[in-house]
């Protein structure tokens, strides 16, 4: 197939924020935890650099707590911070779905990682989509044209919002299911359905993380 481009994929300091940020999130990572910037360097394959960047991220967060040795420590997450946490991704990313969905925006490269990640679902790659579910949202916040926006959403990102109560499979049918409703309204230019089916999208992930909550 001629004409496809390269996927931008995230920098690493955004990708190790996102696999720590969901970890705690979802109480994989326990208040108290400590963690020590080699160790995590090595679980996930990068250098310290990226781990030390996304450390920093996440203490802005309020995720954890930095120590002088280089490591840092989880603090403890509730429920509210969960939905706070939620709700300011709803109301940044539906802000970009809407901004995406004007007429003079090019969304070629949204189109192209939708159907990349529904394959890579057809063929049961579940890595790969979890890679271009990134992707597609990405994408989404390149095409609003805002990048001060686009900074703000990617310290946000935590990949996957799997609940207790699904498989990473069922999941990704789910998400898959909602990325097209959301490219179908921006593919019509219908800025108010983009917006809401972003939302109601976003809102649906954090009522599935929630279920770690209850």
């Amino acid at each position: 197939m001629n004409g496809l481009k390269p996927i931008k994929m995230p920098s690493a300091k955004e990708k190790v924020a996102a696999e720590l940020r969901k970890a705690i999130l979802s109480r994989q990572m326990q208040e108290g935890e400590v963690l020590s910037l080699d160790s995590v360097a090595t679980q996930l394959n990068v250098s310290a650099m990226p781990v030390r960047e996304a450390f920093q991220i996440l203490a802005r967060d309020g995720l954890i707590q930095l120590r002088k040795n280089k490591g840092a420590v989880v603090l403890g997450i509730t429920e509210t911070y969960i939905k706070e946490h939620y709700q300011l991704r709803a109301i940044l990313e539906s802000s970009a779905a809407a901004l995406a969905a004007d007429p003079e925006a090019d969304i070629s490269e949204i189109e192209s990682v939708y159907e990349e990640a529904a394959e890579a679902l057809l063929e049961g790659n579940l890595r790969q989509y979890t890679d271009l579910n990134r992707a597609f949202h990405s994408e989404i916040w390149t095409a609003a044209g805002n990048q001060k926006m686009k900074n703000m959403i990617s310290e946000l990102w935590n990949g996957l919002s799997m609940g207790s109560m699904v498989s990473e499979e069922d999941y990704a049918k789910v998400s898959i299911k909602e990325h097209g409703k959301i490219l179908k309204a921006i593919q019509k230019h219908d800025k108010e359905a983009a917006q809401k089916t972003m939302y109601d999208h976003i809102m649906r992930s954090r009522d599935d993380m929630l279920t770690y909550y209850k």
